[in-house]
Formats: structure tokens, sequence, C-alpha cells
């Protein structure tokens, strides 16, 4: 009798290629073991939960699982853990600026619109490749649209807390979230934002 149980090379394989059912199966295997070597300073474990990190970890990997290389040397499970190393550290670092409010670095517009262009400018200054200075009118749509285009939990981190100026405590009680998940949400939301707009800055930058 034969085995048709795919290997864990068959299951990266087509998760890469878009098979959802794969991914969950590795995500089941191997999340596990990179949750419990999550090492978290007492100092934040009442902020930040493990489970809490993977969360954000396996909707990151369904977002970029496609730009997984299988025929490289590092290996899925060196990836996964990558994606968790880097949403605890930026969750840490959001709740050190958070003990530490530094009022210059908060978007507290009058207005909306104002909002838009802040975090549209805040956004930019973080990329590698930024575009040409935009009119106000162009930053807001353009900005809008990138957020239309994020995944929900995302969009509702950055209207709560960059747009409304909700406080953290505010949005992670609205979201059913700890601080530490917010951090994270809004980090990766942010990465996201700037992938977008880096590659729409292409286009603008060739507009007379």
């Amino acid at each position: 009798m034969t085995n048709d149980t795919p290997s864990t090379e068959q299951l990266i394989r087509q998760a890469v290629a878009g098979d959802a059912d794969s991914l969950t199966r590795l995500l089941q295997e191997f999340g596990p073991d990179i949750e419990r070597t999550l090492q978290i300073n007492p100092v934040w474990r009442s902020m930040i939960e493990p489970a809490d990190v993977m969360q954000v970890t396996y909707l990151e990997a369904f977002l970029r699982i496609g730009s997984f290389d299988p025929d490289r040397a590092d290996s899925f499970t060196a990836w996964l853990n990558r994606i968790a190393q880097n949403n605890l550290k930026d969750a840490i670092r959001g709740l050190e600026r958070q003990k530490q409010p530094q009022p210059r670095n908060r978007i507290k517009p009058p207005k909306f619109e104002d909002s838009l262009v802040g975090l549209y400018e805040m956004l930019e200054a973080g990329m590698s490749t930024p575009s040409r200075q935009l009119r106000r009118k162009e930053a807001c749509e353009l900005l809008e649209s990138s957020i239309r285009l994020l995944p929900d939990r995302y969009a509702d981190v950055v209207r709560r807390y960059d747009l409304e100026c909700q406080p953290i405590a505010d949005v992670a009680t609205a979201l059913g979230k700890s601080a530490g998940a917010v951090h994270m949400l809004r980090a990766r939301a942010h990465d996201r934002l700037r992938e977008q707009l880096g590659s729409a800055s292409g286009f603008l930058d060739t507009e007379a």
C-alpha cells in the first residue's frame, strides 16, 4: 500500500503555488515549535503573548508565501521563524515607544485629510525609493486606495490609530487584541503600504 501523504517539500511547493490547505498544514506542523521558542522579557509578558505573535505571523505567511523560494538554502521553518522574530521585535519597539511617548511623532491632525497626508509623509520617509513629492489631493487618493487593498485587520489598525488617532488601549479593546498585537499589526500594515506606494511611485515619477 502506497503512502499518499505528501512530504514537507511537496507541501511547501504546493503552498507556494497557492494551495491554502498545504500552507495551513505546514503552519500547524511548524508553528507550535516556533511559538515555544519565542523568548519574551518578563517586562512585556502581560502585554505580548506568544499566541499574539503567531497570529500575525500566520497572517503574514499567507500574504507572503508566494515569494518564498523552495529551492533556496533557507528552510521554511527558518523563514517562518524570521517572520515571528520580526513581529516580536516590532511589538516590543512599539511598547517601548508607548512607555516614553514622543508627541511630535504622533499624528494629531484637525482634519481627516491632514491625517492622510501626515501618514503618507511618514511612510514615504521610510521608503528606500520614495516617489516625487505629491500634491495633497494625489497623496490622499493614493493612500486611501492603498489602505483599501490591505487585509481587514491591517486596515482597521491603520484607520483607528494613524487616521482617527485613537489611543493604543482603545484600539486594542476594539479589536479584541493585546497592545503588543496592535503594534505588530500596525508595523506589518505599514510595510505593505510602503510596498504599494513604492510600486505606484514608478508611475507617478513619469508624470510631468
